[in-house]
This record gives C-alpha cells, sequence and structure tokens, in this order.
C-alpha cells in the first residue's frame, strides 16, 4: 500500500509540473498582425545534414534560415521514427499520452509482398488511424482565426474520419501513409496520394516534391494578406523509396539534375539479396548521392517558399521552424551522435533543428544549446498566436521563446522514449539508454554526446535516479486518459 500510494503521489507531482509549464506561457512580442506560420518537417534527415555544418551537402535555404535564425542543437523530437513523431508534433503531447506509440504500417512488404486491394482495404495501415478525441495544432489555431494547410506527407490515418481536412486543416494534398515511390506515388504498390478526402492520381509521374512545392506556393500566393496562415509542408524526402523493387528501395529517388550536383560514383548497382532471393541493390556510394540530392532538392523547394514570403513582405512576421522527424538513415551522416532512426540512441532521436522569426526577436545567425523537443511546438504556437488551448486537454511541452531569445534557461529537465522494448530517458546531463537485452548505459551527454564512454557501474546511484525517473512517467502514461489504437481499453 505505501509503495502504490508513493507511485500515486509521483504521478500527481508529474501531472501539476506538466500543468505548471503549460500555463506558464510568455506572450510574444506585440507585433502589428499575429504571425503567420510556416512548419517545414523533413523525414529521416541526419543531425549533420545541414550545409553550414561543412559535410559537403548543398542546402542554401537552410543556412540562410540559420543565418537569419537560430540553429538549435539539443532538440529531440519524441519518437525514433515516424508516425509517433508526428503526432507528438501536431499535439504537443507524449505518444504514449496521445494514443499513437508505434506504426501505423504493414510489415508484409518488408518481405516482397504486395497488397491486393481487396486485402489491403482491411489492413491496419489502411484502417488505423489517430484517436478522434485528439486535437492538433490547425484546430488550436482556428480559435485565432488562422487558415491551416498540409502538403506532404501525413501518416496518420487514411480513413476519411482520419484524414487532416476533417482534423482541423483547410487544404491537403499529399500521402496518407508512411513511404511512397516519388514519381508513381505509390507506397508498395498501393496508391497513396489524396486531394482532401480523396484519393487522386493527377500528378502521377511527377516528383512527389516539386508537387508539395507547387501546392505550398499556391497556398501562400492565395492566402498573403489574409487571414493568418498556418502551413505545415511535411516532406518525405530524403526517406528512402517505399517501392517493392529493390534496386529503388534501396536507395532515395531524386531528379537528375539534383543528383548532377554531386561527385559522380563508379557504381550505382550491386550484387545482393532482397525478399531472400538474389537482387541488385543501390551502392552505398550512390545512395548516400541520391540522398543529399534529394535533400538538396527539397532545400531548392524550401528556398522558393523563402523567397515568395519575402516578395509579400510577410517573412520577417512568419515564424519559420524547419527539423526532421527523426534521426537520419540510408545515406543520413548523424555525426558526432551515436545511432540511426528507429533507435533510443540520440542518433535515433536528435535532430537538426532551424527556427526564425525577426518579428519575435529569435536572433540571427545564434545556436542554442538548450534542451528543447518538438512537444514544445504546440504550446509556443498557441503563445505566439493568441489562439485558445483547452484546459482539459494535458500537453506535455511548454512555451519556448524566452529560451529562444536567450533570457531564460530551458524549463525542460527530462525526457522520455520508449519504442517497444528500446528506451531512453533523459535527465538533466545524464541519459539512460536500454536497446533491447544487448546494448545500452548510463551516458553524460555534456562530456559525451556520442554515448561511447558507460558510465553505469562508476554511477550506479546516478543510474538508479535515471531509471526511476523514467518509471514515475511510465506510470503517469499508463494513468492519463487512454486513447487507441493501440492502448486496451
Amino acid at each position: 500500500m505505501h509503495s502504490l500510494s508513493f507511485s500515486l503521489v509521483c504521478v500527481r507531482v508529474q501531472l501539476l509540473l506538466s500543468v505548471a509549464l503549460v500555463v506558464s506561457l510568455s506572450p510574444a512580442p506585440a507585433s502589428a498582425a499575429p504571425p503567420n506560420v510556416l512548419l517545414i518537417v523533413s523525414d529521416d534527415q541526419g543531425y549533420n545534414d545541414l550545409g553550414i555544418l561543412g559535410n559537403g551537402i548543398i542546402t542554401p535555404a537552410l543556412d540562410r534560415l540559420a543565418a537569419e535564425g537560430t540553429r538549435l542543437t539539443n532538440f529531440y523530437v519524441a519518437w525514433p521514427a515516424c508516425t509517433p513523431s508526428r503526432a507528438a508534433l501536431l499535439t504537443g503531447r507524449y505518444p504514449q499520452r496521445n494514443g499513437i506509440y508505434d506504426m501505423i504500417r504493414n510489415e508484409a512488404p518488408d518481405y516482397g509482398h504486395k497488397y491486393s486491394t481487396a486485402e489491403y482495404a482491411v489492413t491496419f495501415e489502411r484502417i488505423g488511424g489517430m484517436d478522434l478525441r485528439e486535437i492538433m495544432i490547425p484546430r488550436m489555431l482556428a480559435t485565432a482565426d488562422y487558415k491551416s494547410a498540409i502538403f506532404g506527407k501525413w501518416d496518420l490515418g487514411s480513413l476519411q474520419r482520419f484524414l487532416p481536412t476533417a482534423r482541423g486543416f483547410d487544404r491537403f494534398y499529399g500521402f496518407v501513409n508512411t513511404g511512397i515511390d516519388y514519381y508513381t506515388h505509390e507506397r508498395y504498390g498501393v496508391a497513396s496520394m489524396y486531394r482532401g478526402l480523396r484519393p487522386t492520381d493527377e500528378d502521377k509521374g511527377t516528383y512527389c516534391t516539386y508537387l508539395f512545392e507547387r501546392e505550398s506556393l499556391d497556398f501562400l500566393e492565395s492566402h498573403a494578406g489574409e487571414n493568418p496562415f498556418f502551413l505545415y509542408v511535411a516532406f518525405n524526402a530524403p526517406h528512402n523509396s517505399s517501392a517493392l523493387q529493390p534496386e529503388i528501395r534501396s536507395s532515395v529517388q531524386a531528379p537528375e539534375e539534383f543528383k548532377q550536383m554531386y561527385p559522380a560514383v563508379e557504381r550505382e548497382l550491386r550484387d545482393g539479396e532482397k525478399y531472400g532471393e538474389p537482387a541488385k541493390l543501390v551502392t552505398p556510394e550512390a545512395r548516400r548521392r541520391d540522398y543529399r540530392a534529394a535533400v538538396t532538392c527539397m532545400d531548392a523547394s524550401i528556398g522558393k517558399m523563402i523567397q515568395l514570403l519575402e516578395e509579400k513582405e510577410l517573412l520577417d512576421n512568419t515564424i519559420v521552424i524547419f527539423f526532421s522527424d527523426n534521426g537520419g538513415s540510408g545515406g543520413a551522416d548523424n555525426s558526432p551522435l551515436r545511432g540511426r532512426k528507429g533507435q533510443t540512441w540520440e542518433g535515433g532521436i536528435r535532430v537538426p533543428c532551424l527556427v526564425r522569426w525577426p518579428a519575435g526577436e529569435i536572433p540571427a545567425g545564434a545556436v542554442n544549446d538548450a534542451f528543447l523537443t518538438s512537444l514544445e511546438v504546440f504550446p509556443s504556437l498557441a503563445s505566439a498566436t493568441g489562439a485558445l488551448t483547452r484546459s482539459d486537454v494535458m500537453l506535455d511541452g511548454f512555451d519556448w521563446w524566452s529560451t529562444l531569445r536567450g533570457k531564460t534557461d530551458s524549463p525542460r529537465s527530462e525526457m522520455f522514449w520508449k519504442r517497444r522494448d528500446s528506451i531512453g530517458a533523459r535527465v538533466g546531463k545524464w541519459k539512460w539508454v536500454k536497446m533491447g537485452d544487448a546494448l545500452g548505459g548510463l551516458f553524460n551527454l555534456e562530456s559525451d554526446p556520442g554515448e561511447s564512454n558507460d558510465l553505469s557501474s562508476e554511477k550506479p546511484e546516478v543510474l538508479k535516479m535515471v531509471q526511476g525517473r523514467y518509471a514515475n512517467w511510465l506510470a503517469e502514461m499508463a494513468a492519463t486518459a487512454p486513447r487507441g489504437p493501440f492502448r486496451d481499453f
């Protein structure tokens, strides 16, 4: 009984701390008009894959955002892969709280299986989706008369009731699941592109980054000078191509003009094995080139959006936020971090992030190493726009503007991740990792961001403390109001 009572007290304390973080929002400086919001999320981009970091990748638009805004070096997403990371971003709530704590995807294509139309219609990838009780950013911003659009990757359900325009967005053009072929717009042979609530093949054959650019520019043109807007551009670049053909699936598709911006490779394909059979696979050198070309193509589209906002004299009062949905994979460079997408090492959850907003007094050319996460985006946009949040909805983030202005330290002291049997827990400078039964340890991120020196045996009291904080978090998540599709209730 005493142990149970203590656990409940810990949960209540955690809840009170979370509430305090949410309600202590500091308003942004007054401006002539409410700020617009341009949120850009790339897919599987590496921590070190920005041109300004000097690794050879070409990203002039992102480099400009860094030069005119603030680069965050200690920024995390809430899950090491696509679906839960995006759900947490849009709700401001841990995946374990909003119900999306694993992928909405089918596993059979991993073994070369192509679904028939009838078979696919009843698979989890088709029928799964975010709980309808969850409130996302566009619905929150609508309380302040914002118009919202998403172009690109949705990944939170493909039935009509789960689609963006049923969840608060005014416009949607993009694909509904976790990855596609960049040209056919199919996921392992299944058509996946939608406009609004309906599937469409109107642009089949066109590289999808160009399509998301086209739709975004059209939205920006049509909303200049009208209602303030929230534009969420969710690129699938530089995610590997979701095609069954091994020679496509083993790399990232990219337009030839962007491939030619990088040194030529000697061999495009190599002999290998896929689906248990001999196959032609893209060589590591070609995959690295293709990955970089896809990032550079995406960057060119971002540059056109920035240019248009500048021409419309809207740029300086537009909050521009860019980050990757999780750590890099394939041809990505996550150095100096350990690990990659799908893992709770730093390389799976710590991502590049840029924030530009001169009218909001965000410093230009600054590098900010404050401990921040994607959970902060929802409450921070509420604060900046004057939009209303519901008092009965528990948020897990806080207003980050004072921290980005360099006026206060980050109020965040801890963050937790759970992907099946993989665990990550950061408390202050300490990080505990458990990757299944084989790998893990305790690390001091201040002196060892690459997680190379396990201090478990040297600091048993610290390990016990971090594990205790993780246990308290698990108890809080278990005590929260359950949400589908994974929770048993």
